[in-house]
């Protein structure tokens, strides 16, 4: 069990589960093949419910701007010069997996066996499959009935905003500096940073709330980038075809084989990389496959990057025409670069889970965050629990004593950046 004691909690339970159900009833399902921002017009509706309500429990200089990025102030309770800080989540939901009609189910005082998601699918949350779970007996859970997602990435993290900006304004013997919140739409599919205004939001550096188990604290990730292999092929009747027909699924077939195959992600953690094939389509005249890049080092991201063009000229030069063309566009990098240099603000969240009885769990993320982007922008982001698990599908679920405790944890890290300003 990571948190020391669970049961003595200044937040109120009630809050922030009626809080978090109001919020995952919205559907805000983003769109990757959506030019626009956001991405489908059904995001306006979290984000012009989070502006009424940030207004509605007294922040200040509330905002939605025409991507519908919400941004608002929790104005500096004390006379000393602390840096302004921030909070980001997104109020996305994954296109990967339906997010309309949630229909939630608590489990209060889990036991620690199977919780039956759906009877009907025979679905059940098993902890013989699902480890962690025996973490959480004796806590209440929030899972989903088998149908949906449960839109705890990163309703979870809006929620525990929300609510730390409400405790503060209503606890005002709380010393603090000023404190930016934004919630963004789009970061599902990679965008959720791109017209995110770092100099209007104003902070020095922020935190997001989008990490999964409780005690994460990630200040590195992957650097990251799309690939799209377009493979040109001859169709010849059958009957005539020797010598002549050129088939680009046989290709596809031979550049796949290239790749290594263990460097996939269902074999690799931690740091190792991979390369991942997303999708494949193909005709004999024209077959195309599209792959995601990951790595943690710099140096490996631009060798994997290298290999998928060596392999297409390998291929050109053995049929001896440019039938295979390769197209990379990077989408992120590794935010460890630029975190570093100000380590003070992990050791400031360090500081603040320890004093809320959190051990931190300081791990990289297998994947990408908003916090990636947002510090290579200028604005340093660290990524923090938002206490999911399971994210992105039926089994996806969220102890209600995490919440609470992330949400303590951003009450404490705003005290201990004014406290710890004032001890300079």
């Amino acid at each position: 069990m990571n948190v020391i004691n669970y049961k003595f909690t200044m937040i109120d339970r009630t809050t922030i589960l009626d809080r978090f159900i109001k919020y995952i009833k919205i559907d805000s399902q983003s769109d990757a093949e959506s030019d626009s921002t956001p991405s489908t017009h059904k995001q306006w509706d979290m984000a012009n419910l989070l502006k009424a309500e940030l207004e509605e429990i007294g922040m200040s200089e509330v905002s939605i701007d025409e991507n519908s990025y919400v941004m608002a102030t929790l104005p500096s309770n004390t006379d000393k010069d602390v840096p302004c800080i921030g909070f980001v989540s997104h109020f996305d939901t994954t296109p990967d997996y339906t997010g309309t009609n949630i229909n939630p189910q608590i489990h209060e005082n889990y036991d620690g066996k199977d919780i039956v998601l759906n009877k009907e699918k025979n679905m059940l949350l098993s902890p013989d499959y699902f480890e962690e779970l025996r973490d959480y007996k004796g806590q209440t859970l929030i899972t989903t009935d088998g149908t949906t997602l449960l839109a705890a990435d990163d309703k979870a993290g809006i929620t525990e905003i929300m609510s730390a900006m409400e405790y503060l304004i209503q606890h005002p013997e709380i010393r603090h500096g000023k404190v930016r919140v934004c919630f963004t739409p789009d970061e599902e599919i990679g965008r959720g940073a791109h017209k995110f205004d770092v100099e209007a939001f104003g902070a020095e550096w922020a935190y997001t709330m989008d990490g999964s188990q409780i005690g994460e604290l990630e200040y590195e990730n992957f650097n990251a980038a799309s690939a799209k292999i377009t493979i040109s092929g001859k169709s010849v009747h059958p009957g005539y075809a020797k010598g002549k027909m050129i088939n680009s699924m046989l290709i596809a077939k031979k550049y796949m084989a290239f790749l290594p195959d263990n460097e996939v992600p269902e074999k690799t953690d931690g740091r190792e990389g991979f390369f991942h094939l997303t999708s494949m389509s193909g005709s004999i005249e024209l077959s195309n496959l599209s792959y995601i890049i990951r790595d943690h080092d710099k140096s490996k991201f631009e060798e994997r990057k290298s290999l998928l063009h060596k392999i297409a000229g390998q291929l050109n030069k053995e049929y001896n025409e440019d039938l295979i063309k390769v197209e990379i566009v990077d989408q992120y990098y590794n935010m460890k670069e630029k975190v570093e240099p100000v380590m003070h603000i992990v050791d400031i969240a360090k500081k603040a889970m320890k004093s809320c009885g959190i051990k931190p769990i300081i791990k990289p993320i297998r994947g990408g965050t908003d916090g990636s982007q947002l510090s290579y922008m200028g604005l340093p982001c660290p990524n923090i629990f938002a206490g999911g698990h399971n994210f992105h599908g039926p089994y996806e679920y969220v102890p209600l004593e995490s919440m609470q405790k992330a949400t303590e944890v951003i009450i404490k890290i705003a005290e201990l950046t004014a406290e710890n300003h004032s001890n300079k």
